[in-house]
């Protein structure tokens, strides 16, 4: 049995994922000082919850989605409630996975070292170039990425690799500083810069994952834009506006880029 510093809750935001849910919830079970695993459906029309079950999960479920940053903190607090009712140990450790890497979530391993022996408290992971479904390259984010990256290294000095990865292992301690989250797809962006703005240590690992990727299709674009607009306003929200020249202003808030695609989908 690990000891409670050691111990690893799980949690995975999960919405339609019947086709790999089962398969991520047997990897994670099998992870080093995982205790315990938590599976948010939110608002599944499939059986998700249900396959996640059956895979050994405990499931919380949002009758309607409400976004990634709400799933997360729906099992977190769902895990503090079943620790106390049952009288389990406390899990000092969190570690949040990505309900479609099926098998390849067995190779999230390495995240989990660093944060254990205290040399962080919080270890991101950087993947591999994916591929869609038919084989070919997943479409670029080199707006998002970029305006993330950016935003990060301005507001808190930390160059990340992978500013958008949900794939991370922290301490609750360190989840408790970076709450409330940022909202929908700013969630990774506003937890790092919360946590190294806190003066805690960031790492980010290799890690050999693999999920569903975005194709470079009209719903990949559209979904790229709704990622852009809620990491703008995660940044937004911890100063970069105030920070920036008029320039920039314009380029992070992201107006511009957002109207552009769109207006560019209506067109065709």
């Amino acid at each position: 049995m690990s000891t409670t510093g050691s111990r690893i809750a799980a949690v995975i935001p999960a919405k339609n994922e019947e086709q790999r849910i089962a398969a991520t919830v047997a990897a994670v079970r099998d992870l080093p000082h995982v205790a315990t695993v938590i599976v948010v459906d939110d608002g599944s029309t499939d059986r998700t919850g249900e396959y996640a079950a059956a895979a050994g999960a405990i499931v919380v479920r949002h009758e309607r989605n409400r976004g990634k940053a709400a799933a997360l903190e729906s099992g977190v607090n769902a895990l503090g409630v079943i620790e106390q009712r049952d009288g389990r140990p406390e899990a000092g450790i969190l570690l949040f996975l990505d309900a479609d890497l099926g098998a390849t979530a067995a190779n999230a391993a390495p995240l989990i070292g660093p944060v254990v022996a205290g040399d962080a408290a919080l270890a991101i992971g950087v993947l591999p170039a994916q591929i869609t479904e038919d084989g070919s390259p997943a479409g670029g984010m080199g707006l998002v990425v970029t305006t993330a990256r950016r935003g990060i290294a301005e507001l808190c000095g930390f160059q990340t690799r992978a500013p958008l990865s949900g794939q991370r292992c922290l301490t609750r301690r360190a989840f408790e500083l970076a709450s409330p989250l940022a909202a929908g797809w700013g969630v990774e962006v506003g937890m790092t810069i919360d946590i190294v703005r806190a003066g805690l240590t960031v790492q980010e690992i290799d890690v050999d994952l693999g999920h569903r990727a975005t194709a470079n299709d009209l719903s990949g674009q559209l979904h790229r834009a709704r990622q852009l607009a809620d990491v703008t306003r995660a940044l937004t929200a911890r100063g970069m506006i105030a920070r920036a020249g008029s320039k920039a202003r314009d380029e992070l808030t992201g107006q511009s880029a957002v109207s552009g695609l769109l207006q560019r989908f209506r067109q065709r």
